[in-house]
């Protein structure tokens, strides 16, 4: 029996929360293979079994079926696909983007190909993602992203450079290439910083829902967006100890107790902290990062670290060294499971 292929390219798009226009379809008499990382709708698996019953009862002659539509019955949208002749393919047919993009997309996935973003995002999709961003210009002194305010979209810098900073702390300087805006965006929180413009730049903006959609679908980007998140907290953490290190005090409501405790774990500092709290004070001692004893009123060691982490006000001081006793005591519990529980308990008391 002579194999039987055929390719399908999706003209129209309503609302189908799967597919893209310009995704494209591989039916054979074994399978149906949609575009790569997306998954495989049973509504339109099962349209298209129907289909392949039509074109094999054709027999050998090609079915005129060219520019013909055909859609899928819908969820909560609907596809149209047409037949497409393999001659009219690229080589490789799962790899058949350019066809969609115009001459001014092609221009900017050339100049921004080699961006780790760009990179993360699988051929497939990156007709898609081209096709949804906006170049905006921001001049030399102008802020993009103002800390205290929601960030709805990514940003990925084009040209110029940026600057991250808190006040007058600067945390980083960003160039060509690298994104800012995700802390914002994907923490579900408000800006933690300022993003200014240094020199005349260009970004180029992505909607935030547009970035969520493709993070359910795209391993390869949920690991790109985790360890960017986890290399950016690390450097915002390290700057703002050692610039608070020499001073070693503050207000809670600019670095809260969950903060503060991150903080002096991920630069294994030794010593005790003092936090003074509108219900009274409370300690922390620290050994290399590790906590070794907590107070906070009656509570001790491990509660006494979970009523901690539900103040938002007061002031701490961190004073370095510890006696020869408390070198020699154990730790109170692991770390990050100790913050982990104490902040689940915050939030399920709402407070």
């Amino acid at each position: 029996m002579k194999s039987f292929t055929r390719y399908f390219k999706i003209v129209t798009n309503n609302n189908c929360p799967l597919y893209e226009k310009g995704d494209l379809l591989t039916l054979t008499e074994k399978s149906l293979t949609c575009p790569e990382n997306k998954a495989a709708c049973l509504i339109l698996v099962r349209e298209m079994t129907k289909l392949l019953f039509s074109l094999l009862d054709a027999g050998s002659a090609e079915p005129e079926v060219k520019g013909e539509l055909f859609s899928c019955s819908g969820c909560s949208g609907f596809i149209k696909f047409m037949l497409v002749p393999e001659a009219d393919l690229e080589t490789n047919p799962s790899e058949a983007v350019a066809p969609a993009l115009d001459e001014k997309g092609k221009a900017l996935l050339g100049s921004i190909s080699d961006f780790p973003l760009i990179k993360a995002i699988p051929q497939n999709d990156l007709v898609q993602v081209i096709n949804r961003l906006h170049k905006e210009r921001v001049y030399s002194g102008a802020t993009l992203i103002r800390k205290g305010q929601n960030s709805m979209f990514l940003y990925i810098i084009l040209t110029g450079n940026m600057v991250v900073s808190d006040s007058s702390l600067v945390i980083a300087t960003l160039g060509p290439g690298e994104i800012c805006g995700e802390m914002s965006y994907l923490g579900g929180d408000t800006a933690g910083a300022d993003v200014r413009a240094i020199t005349d730049a260009e970004v180029l903006s992505f909607a935030g829902d547009d970035l969520s959609t493709l993070l359910d679908r795209i391993p390869s980007l949920q690991l790109f967006m985790a360890q960017v998140l986890a290399k950016r907290l690390g450097n915002a953490n390290t700057v703002r100890f050692n610039t608070f290190d020499a001073c070693m005090s503050g207000w809670l409501r600019e670095m809260p107790p969950a903060e503060l405790f991150q903080i002096f774990h991920m630069n294994q500092k030794t010593g005790v902290l003092t936090l003074d709290f509108p219900e009274g004070m409370a300690k922390v001692s620290f050994r290399e990062g590790c906590v070794i004893n907590a107070q906070y009123g009656e509570k001790v060691n491990q509660e006494a670290i979970f009523d901690m982490l539900g103040e938002k006000d007061g002031r701490y001081a961190f004073t370095t060294g510890l006696s020869p006793d408390e070198m020699r005591s154990a730790e109170i519990g692991d770390f990050m499971m100790l913050l982990m529980e104490g902040i689940k308990r915050v939030d399920e008391t709402g407070e």
